[in-house]
C-alpha cells in the first residue's frame, strides 16, 4: 500500500512541478477518497506535506528576491491568529465523527472554490485593476484591512481543511494589488505565507493526533522526484490545458464530497 502513497504523491509532485497548482488541492482529497484515510488525519498529514514541500520554493523566492514583505506581514496579522483559533476550537470541541463530516463537506466547497478561482483568476485581477484606477486613494486605504481579513480567512480554509492557501490566496492579492504583485512577487509571496501558515496549523494537528507519519514519508518519497520532473518538463508541457484540466478535476471532486 505504501507504493501506492509513494505513486499519488509522484503524480501530484509532476502537476506542481508543471503548473505549480495542485498540490494540497489534489492531495487532500486522494487521501480521503482513494486511500480512505479519515478526514482531520488527511488534513494533519497534508498540512506537513505541504510545509516540507513549499520550504524549498520559499528559500529560493527568497534568495531571489521576489517576496513583497509587507503585503506578507499585513496576511500574516489575518492568518496565523485565526488558525491558532480554529485550532483551538478543534482542540476544545474534538475531533470526533461530526468534525470529519463538516471536514469533508469544507473540503469540497473549498475545492469547488478554488476550481472557480482558477478559471476566472484574470477576471478577478481585471475587476481589482478597474477599481485600483477608478478610485485609487479609496483603494490604498482599504488595502491593510482588507488582506488582514483575507489572510484570517485563508488561516480559517487551511487549518480546518488543508487546502485554499495556494490558488485562492493568489487570487486574493491579485484583486487586492493588481499593480503592485508581478507574476513572480505573487508566487513567492502566496507560497511564503503558506509556510509558517501551514506549520501552525500541521503543529496543532500533530498535538491532536492527525498526522499519519508513514504516509507522510511516502508522500514525500514519491512528490520530491515528481515535482523535479515536472519543473524539468515545464516548457515543454501544455500549461493551460493541464490547469484547465485540474480545475475541471477539482470541480467534480469538490461537488462529489459536498452533494454525495
Amino acid at each position: 500500500m505504501e507504493w501506492l502513497n509513494a505513486v499519488a504523491g509522484f503524480g501530484v509532485g509532476v502537476l506542481v512541478g508543471l503548473t505549480g497548482v495542485g498540490g494540497g488541492a489534489l492531495m487532500t482529497p486522494i487521501m480521503v477518497l482513494l486511500f480512505g484515510v479519515a478526514p482531520g488525519v488527511a488534513v494533519g498529514t497534508d498540512l506537513w506535506f505541504a510545509a516540507i514541500t513549499k520550504m524549498v520554493g520559499g528559500v529560493v523566492h527568497g534568495k531571489t528576491g521576489t517576496i513583497d514583505w509587507q503585503v506578507l506581514r499585513r496576511m500574516f496579522y489575518g492568518s496565523l491568529p485565526a488558525s491558532v483559533l480554529t485550532l483551538l476550537w478543534l482542540w476544545l470541541s474534538g475531533i470526533g465523527r461530526s468534525h470529519n463530516t463538516m471536514i469533508v463537506t469544507a473540503l469540497g466547497c473549498v475545492l469547488i472554490l478554488s476550481s472557480l478561482a482558477a478559471v476566472f483568476r484574470s477576471r478577478f485581477h481585471q475587476f481589482g485593476e478597474k477599481l485600483r484606477a477608478g478610485s485609487p486613494e479609496r483603494f490604498k486605504a482599504v488595502q491593510p484591512v482588507a488582506t488582514v481579513i483575507c489572510g484570517a480567512i485563508l488561516g480559517f480554509l487551511v487549518t480546518f481543511t488543508s487546502i485554499g492557501a495556494g490558488a485562492l490566496g493568489a487570487v486574493m492579492l491579485l484583486y487586492l494589488y493588481p499593480r503592485r504583485m508581478s507574476p513572480k512577487s505573487l508566487v513567492g509571496t502566496d507560497i511564503v505565507h503558506a509556510i509558517p501558515l501551514t506549520v501552525l496549523a500541521g503543529t496543532g494537528h500533530l498535538m491532536m493526533g492527525n498526522v499519519n507519519f508513514s504516509l507522510l514519508g511516502s508522500l514525500l518519497i514519491g512528490s520530491i522526484p515528481g515535482i523535479l520532473l515536472g519543473s524539468l518538463g515545464t516548457a515543454y508541457a501544455p500549461e493551460k490545458f493541464i490547469r484547465s484540466a485540474i480545475s475541471v478535476l477539482l470541480l467534480a471532486v469538490g461537488a462529489k464530497m459536498v452533494f454525495f
